[in-house]
């Protein structure tokens, strides 16, 4: 807070610029051509367009904004998703089980990401199997809630990818990484012109990855590849289309995680490489996506069509383990493997125009467009059950010799159909020179139809959502702003009485001060909030009566203060970083989704000397404060005291060294967890798993 106001009091006698109309410029770059992060290692973008749609600097977007860029992304090896938005203010990532991730932000889950600006929910609410960055040039991050531009959302975050895009010149570069646990990563990447000057242009990127675990028995093996081909239509038409492709195959799979207390309510003294689960227990996920867009510039406008289609298969033999041993005896878990096949089908048409309107002597900007998807999720399963409820005593359990089932012929026990229908729309009233006010709205239809487990999925709701949001500018570098959003989110998880629960509806209110300096190239921030939620999904463990994990409705208020800083500090010194406070309370003012810390802390600094330009330092921090669990209606058998599992504050660090032996070649090491912080790393419900230790990794690194 005192850097900020040191910030502040610096340029509080700094003359307001005059006005300049760059908006349009902004608008080519983003819309059209797709403005890029990579090639540059700053740590700051000018421009986003998550928020909004429109392309708004950091400051002139009313919410809270984080944008991880290409170089933060090479510098700390961020190859997957959760690494990277573990370095993200504000957000939380919670590793439940080895292969499936919870991430929340505010308090409340994520359950959204975007492609490009074009939402697709999770299709079982939380991401099954890991996410490449390889094929994406920077992630926005937009926290608070997201209603404006999706059409149902948590008041959390939204998190979107941006892709690569074909460049009009021949570039290249290749990497391989060999680190801990024998992880060997190989990538490539090439951008070709196809005609002369790049009118019609090609990219392809492809990774692999093969790698062993500090967990017992557990390893990852995932392949990515994508490939796009853009064109110009003309001198104000853009149309490109793509394929990307992930497979997720993992071995010694958790489904659950470890039991972590006695039946007497004390925890257990578990090894960090403690894993339950056999050798051919496995996550097997290939997801595929197709997209294509077409964009077309007319004077002050921009019109953007987008069709994307995502298809993803599933292929599991998974090993759970429930119940808690008896501290005497040991006795008193037990078997649940099972076998599952699905797939999800998303089709997803979104199109939008915005542009600018003068009125009263004023330019204002506008956009407005509709949104229409529609999914499908089935799952087969099949049990083995001479297989199920064969105990497992603690001294054995962690063996991984329990033999792989003859599972049976599958059984359909989910399928459910949904659509989303939207039209949205946005004014940026432009009152002023210092003052901007945006009235935004999204009418939307939600439906689904199906079963899961036998419970019914169906619901038609339709809800209109406002938003409304405003700048002003203070001095020349600094301004205060101000949003209110509403929340409605239909949900499709089953509570005990096996009926699927209410939708999620809130709001979310921000207010805070902005500030840019060095030409966009450094933003500051800080925001207080305020998210009002009725109904979350909340789990209370996996329900043997209707054979799944069950959840109930907590109504919930978050209410809160982040910090955040990032761009360039001083000549060759980047960073990013924030600091996160929050308490959540219930309808009764009672502590509620205590397994979300409430404070957390990013730092993240690299170096590059002016005088020695080919050397780059970094250090990463994260910090968390502690969290629990008490999970419902689950008494200790020798005091019938409530079971509470803790998880204390922690913080890891992790270094980054790289060296240029000459412009197109480089050598890099990285460092994770340099401080060993020992720690569980999700507390969703009663299992849990340790984070991971130390660990390094090399990269060698030629690029054209």
């Amino acid at each position: 807070m005192t850097s900020f106001a040191l910030l502040l009091a610096a340029t509080a006698m700094t003359p307001a610029p005059t006005v300049s109309d760059d908006t349009q410029q902004r608008a080519e770059e983003i819309v059209v051509t797709g403005t890029r992060t990579e090639g540059s290692d700053d740590y700051a973008v000018k421009a986003q367009s998550t928020a909004t749609r429109l392309p708004l600097s950091l400051r002139e977007t009313p919410q809270s904004v984080s944008v991880v860029t290409r170089a933060q992304i090479e510098d700390f090896q961020l190859n997957d998703i959760n690494a990277l938005l573990a370095t993200v203010p504000g957000v939380n990532v919670q590793a439940q089980e080895t292969d499936r991730f919870y991430y929340s932000a505010r308090g409340f889950d994520i359950q959204t990401f975007q492609i490009d600006g074009v939402g697709l929910p999770f299709p079982f609410q939380i991401q099954n199997g890991s996410v490449d960055t390889a094929m994406y040039d920077r992630i926005e991050v937009v926290r608070g809630a997201p209603g404006l531009l999706s059409s149902t959302g948590n008041p959390s975050a939204v998190i979107n990818f941006i892709r690569k895009r074909p460049t009009r010149d021949l570039a290249a570069s290749a990497s391989a990484q060999y680190g801990s646990f024998d992880t060997l990563r190989l990538d490539g990447d090439v951008s070709v012109p196809v005609t002369s000057g790049g009118g019609i242009r090609a990219r392809a990127v492809g990774s692999y990855l093969d790698g062993d675990s500090y967990l017992d028995r557990y390893g990852l093996r995932r392949w990515t590849g994508y490939g796009i081909v853009e064109a110009d239509i003309g001198p104000d038409t853009v149309v490109s289309a793509g394929y990307g492709y992930q497979n997720h195959r993992s071995r010694g799979a958790m489904w659950g995680a470890i039991p972590l207390y006695y039946t007497d309510g004390t925890r257990i003294d578990l090894a960090r490489s403690s894993n339950p689960a056999p050798e051919w227990s496995s996550f097997d996920v290939t997801d595929r996506q197709i997209f294509g867009d077409i964009t077309h510039r007319f004077g002050n406008w921009t019109a953007k069509l987008t069709v994307q289609r995502r298809a993803i298969d599933e292929d599991d033999r998974l090993f759970y383990v429930y119940g808690n041993p008896d501290r005497a005896t040991g006795i008193g878990m037990a078997s649940y493997p099972g076998a599952f096949q699905s797939f999800a089908r998303n089709l997803t048409i979104d199109a939008n125009i915005t542009g600018t309107v003068s009125l009263f002597g004023r330019a204002h900007d506008v956009m407005f467009g509709v949104n229409r998807s529609a999914q499908r999720y089935t799952q087969d399963s099949a049990y083995d059950l001479s297989r199920v409820g064969v105990s497992l005593p603690l001294g054995t359990v962690f063996d991984g010799n329990f033999a792989e089932p003859n599972f049976p012929a599958f059984t359909r026990s989910l399928d459910t159909h949904s659509r989303r229908e939207t039209v949205y729309g946005l004014v940026r009233l432009n009152p002023a020179d210092q003052l901007k006010v945006m009235i935004g709205a999204n009418a939307t239809r939600a439906f689904s139809e199906g079963v899961s487990y036998g419970a019914p999925t169906n619901y038609d709701r339709a809800r209109f959502l406002p938003f409304v949001g405003a700048t002003y500018d203070l001095t020349g570098n600094v301004s205060a702003y101000a949003s209110f959003a509403t929340i409605f989110n239909p949900q499709d998880q089953i509570g005990p009485d096996a009926r699927i629960i209410d939708p999620i509806e809130g709001d979310n209110l921000e207010a805070g001060l902005k500030g840019e300096w060095l030409g966009g190239r450094l933003n500051a921030s800080v925001a207080l909030f305020q998210a009002r939620q009725k109904n979350t999904a909340e789990s209370t463990g996996f329900n043997e009566d209707i054979g799944q994990f069950a959840y109930r409705g907590v109504d919930a208020t978050s209410r809160g203060i982040e910090l955040e800083v990032s761009g360039q500090l001083a000549p060759g010194l980047q960073a990013t970083g924030g600091f996160t406070a929050m308490r959540i309370r219930g309808e009764r003012d009672e502590a509620v989704r205590t397994f979300v810390p409430r404070n957390t802390g990013r730092l993240n600094i690299v170096w590059a000397p002016v005088s020695l330009p080919a050397l780059k330092l970094g250090v990463s921090g994260q910090y968390q404060s502690s969290f629990y669990l008490e999970p419902l209606d689950i008494l200790s058998s020798t005091t019938g005291q409530q079971v509470r599992i803790t998880q204390d504050g922690y913080a890891t660090v992790d270094l980054m060294a790289r060296y240029e032996l000459t412009p197109r070649v480089s050598l890099s090491a990285n460092v994770r967890n340099v401080n060993n912080a020992k720690a569980i790393s999700a507390l969703n419900f009663d299992q849990g798993y340790f984070n991971a230790p130390r660990t390094v990794l090399g990269t060698v690194r030629v690029s054209y």
